[in-house]
């Protein structure tokens, strides 16, 4: 369905939390290294539940490996900084959705790296702070596969 990259994770129940959006969309998560805690983690296991079977995990030693492995031709990042919202592309089965790290977002050579019309944001009424992974994840997901008619 579509390819959920995280960027460095630093929250295990935010992890936890997209194993159970993955595995409830049909979608697969890319885990980008390092990350701050261990799949073996007892919080990110208590997010995930039992989901770990029924999602498809892959773990890469950085951005660029996943990119190659995945070798995608959309590929969206998120961040507050973004001009685009995330309602605007026509989404399609495959794409990819790229999230940083919870406590400082995507860097800027990172950005700087996607056409900025592939560079998404969520309206929120503040900047200074942004939404929670879990959800961004889920809402950027389900808008996706709501625009694919949720066809699986």
């Amino acid at each position: 369905m579509f390819e959920i990259i995280l960027y460095q994770p630093e929250i295990p129940p935010n992890t936890g939390n997209i194993i159970r959006l993955c595995a409830n969309t049909g979608s697969r998560l890319h885990l980008i290294e390092p990350m701050s805690f261990t799949l073996e983690e007892k919080h990110l296991r208590r997010a995930g539940l039992d989901y770990h079977d029924l999602a498809k995990i892959h773990i890469h030693p950085d951005l660029s490996s996943c990119l190659q492995t995945l070798a995608l031709s959309r590929v969206f990042a998120l961040s507050a900084k973004g001009q685009t919202v995330y309602t605007s592309p026509l989404f399609q089965k495959g794409d990819a959705f790229l999230f940083g790290p919870e406590t400082r977002g995507l860097p800027s050579d990172v950005l700087a790296t996607f056409p900025s019309k592939q560079i998404l944001r969520l309206p929120q009424v503040t900047r200074e702070r942004s939404l929670n992974l879990s959800n961004t994840a889920a809402i950027m997901v389900y808008e996706a596969w709501r625009q694919c008619d949720f066809a699986i």
